[in-house]
């Protein structure tokens, strides 16, 4: 048994591990801080999370990844793990300095973009090996996208929309598959999306490949038929089909994903306010992935309670070999309540789920012994300082 009751009825999980955020500091602060993601991720039930190196400077050597780790360690209330990026600057030229990095980083990636290049990615996964640590893949074949930003199906089509096809996501997880069984590398794909993605995954872990992977809740509750022409309904990869949907959920319900990541990525308010085409890619959700999963899944019969924890804490943490204290989480599983982005600790307020009424409130959320977030019930929130 992975959670308990307490003496109040309140429901007592493990921290949270999210091993797929976009913190956006140094870089990008008007869009979210180390602090405010933080405290948005501990009011969610998390107190671990993996930052995504799309920054400014990118970490990609030590005096780069510096930058980041000082803001961590004067701000951030949980546990947070950045990642270094595989390549100079996430352009897919040249190795960073992985050596250098390695000490002090969860894992390397180029989120955001994918390696293009199979010598380069064959290179960065021998690398990895013997630095012991393993590749983080966004998969996406840039040639494929073909000006897309919307799912390649019903909904483009009827509205006139430039379509990401789904090859382009499933079609560098076949190559990268077949360069782990040739390097040996750990490996991790992020944000899976599509059927093919799933079965691809599914075959190479039958076939003992050193591979693991994660989606997101947008991708286990919505499809392209929820698609509103609304900047909030944006993300990459985007919002697929009923058939992707039910694939996902079935790879979840046996253990081909193991992970669920909320890939939490703010914008400003003026970036996601142009529709789906002029909009940023990327939708927030560490505050409110519990309780979406949780409404959405477990009370629906879809998914056990148990499956959806395990994925939220011990199967993340095992596989990226996360020591830090999980802590807890506290969560009053019978609050009722809509999603209301204006309530958000994030300085992200974008999420396609604005308005829907969910199940389950964070109560409190413990780190090292400290409460980093409190729910006082009739007064509103206590946070970290």
């Amino acid at each position: 048994m992975n959670f308990s009751v307490n003496e109040k009825g309140y429901t007592v999980f493990p921290g949270f591990c999210d091993v797929h955020v976009h913190f956006r500091q140094p870089g990008f602060s008007y869009k979210e801080t180390i602090k405010t993601g933080s405290l948005a991720a501990a009011r969610g039930g998390y107190t671990a999370v993996c930052t995504m190196p799309n920054l400014n400077p990118v970490p990609d050597s030590i005096p780069h990844l510096k930058e980041q780790l000082d803001i961590i360690e004067k701000d951030a209330c949980i546990a947070v793990l950045p990642y270094g990026a595989i390549t100079v600057g996430e352009k897919g030229q040249e190795l960073s300095d992985l050596e250098g990095m390695a000490p002090d980083v969860v894992a390397f990636s180029d989120d955001g973009r994918g390696v293009q290049a199979e010598d380069m990615m064959r290179s960065a996964m021998l690398r990895a090996k013997a630095l012991g640590k393993m590749i983080v893949a966004h998969c996406e074949v840039n040639e494929l996208l073909r000006g897309g930003y919307i799912h390649d199906g019903r909904y483009a089509a009827a509205h006139g929309h430039a379509g990401i096809c789904s090859e382009s996501e499933w079609r560098q997880i076949e190559r990268d598959v077949r360069l782990v069984k040739e390097t040996g590398c750990a490996y991790h794909v992020c944000h899976i999306s599509c059927r093919e993605s799933v079965e691809i995954i599914r075959k190479a872990k039958a076939e003992g490949v050193n591979v693991s992977c994660e989606t997101a809740p947008h991708y286990l509750l919505l499809c392209e038929d929820d698609l509103q022409e609304l900047g909030r309904f944006k993300m990459n990869p985007p919002l697929r089909s009923a058939d992707d949907r039910q694939a996902l959920i079935e790879g979840v319900l046996d253990g081909t994903i193991e992970m669920i990541a909320t890939d939490h990525a703010p914008h400003s308010a003026e970036e996601k306010a142009k529709g789906l085409k002029g909009s940023a890619f990327g939708i927030v959700g560490i505050e409110t992935a519990f309780p979406l999963l949780y409404t959405g899944l477990v009370r629906t019969g879809i998914v056990p309670l148990e499956k959806i924890i395990v994925c939220l804490t011990e199967n993340p943490r095992k596989r990226f070999g996360i020591k830090t204290d999980p802590g807890q989480c506290v969560w009053d599983l019978e609050a009722k309540y809509s999603i209301d982005p204006a309530e958000f600790l994030s300085m992200g307020k974008a999420t396609p789920f604005e308005g829907m009424e969910v199940f389950g409130r964070c109560i409190s959320t413990t780190y090292n012994g400290n409460n980093v977030w409190k729910m006082i019930i009739g007064d509103g929130p206590e946070l970290s300082k």
